[in-house]
């Protein structure tokens, strides 16, 4: 029995150093630590971040750690910052990451820039900020080849991506707050296409999700009932188009910003059809 105990003791001891081995400057042969680690909270992040901790913040900000790493005259400051949730580490990645490039197949969702690399995984989003001037992009390859698979946590993108229409797809991303301007919908994905776009809103239960639902519906003063999912609306807002929201269990969802009332249903029946 205290063989017992003390293999299990070992275990867990192990389990929580290697939680952390993703910190360190030695994953990549030729680099240093200088400087000691940062630790920071959404008390203190302020001191670290000034006016960009807000952001952090509105993603459900927990706990950051970093370090700084040289190697000569080159220097890679590195953050892991700790969000609520999953979703909210990928939002994080999403709204941090430069639209007009590439991302990468790394764990939920990477990008490697020049200066710049960064990923999500589970509850914990990663960057890496380089200097001084140059490209860096072999060296931070490396480094986040060798983090991401020690950052615990699930590795495949939220499952609301997928729900979305790839057709005329241009971006999607995580709205922390008042989605499509609604006080409402306090958080979910939004796509944007070519014309218009779709979003979604998680809730607790289904009976959370049609308190939301009526509360939005009450909104629009020419809400008219229609047949999608458990209960939906449609109606033409000066400011959202023409719109078509759907509440299907735990789920709000539906599109906004179109030009023709029958599209906006179609395209919101569609995406009712997409979700489990």
């Amino acid at each position: 029995m205290k063989r017992k105990i003390l293999v299990a003791l070992f275990f867990l001891l192990a389990t929580g150093v290697s939680a952390q081995d993703y910190l360190n400057c030695k994953l990549v042969a030729g680099w240093e630590q200088t400087g000691p680690k940062r630790e920071y909270t959404p008390d203190n992040l302020y001191e670290y971040m000034d006016g960009n901790a807000e952001s952090y913040l509105l993603y459900g900000f927990t706990h950051m750690q970093g370090i700084t790493c040289v190697s000569g005259a080159k220097k890679f400051v590195i953050d892991v910052s700790q969000m609520e949730d999953y979703d909210f580490a990928y939002g994080m990645f999403a709204s941090n990451r430069d639209p007009n490039q590439a991302t990468a197949n790394i764990a939920m969702g990477g990008q490697i820039q020049p200066r710049r690399a960064s990923f999500a995984r589970g509850n914990y989003y990663v960057e890496i900020a380089a200097s001084p001037e140059g490209d860096y992009s072999e060296a931070l390859r490396a480094f986040i080849t060798k983090m991401e698979p020690l950052v615990p946590g699930r590795n495949n993108p939220p499952d609301t991506l997928s729900w979305f229409p790839a057709e005329n797809l241009i971006s999607i991303r995580l709205v922390p707050e008042s989605v499509l301007g609604l006080k409402q919908l306090k958080r979910g994905y939004v796509a944007k296409y070519n014309q218009g776009q779709a979003f979604v809103v998680v809730e607790a239960s289904p009976g959370a999700a049609a308190e939301v639902f009526k509360k939005v519906m009450a909104r629009f003063a020419d809400a008219a009932a229609s047949k999608i999912g458990d209960e939906s609306f449609q109606a033409k807002p000066p400011y959202l188009g023409e719109i078509c929201i759907f509440r299907k269990g735990r789920y709000v969802a539906g599109y906004a910003n179109l030009q023709n009332a029958e599209d906006t249903a179609a395209r919101a029946a569609g995406l009712a059809a997409r979700i489990p």
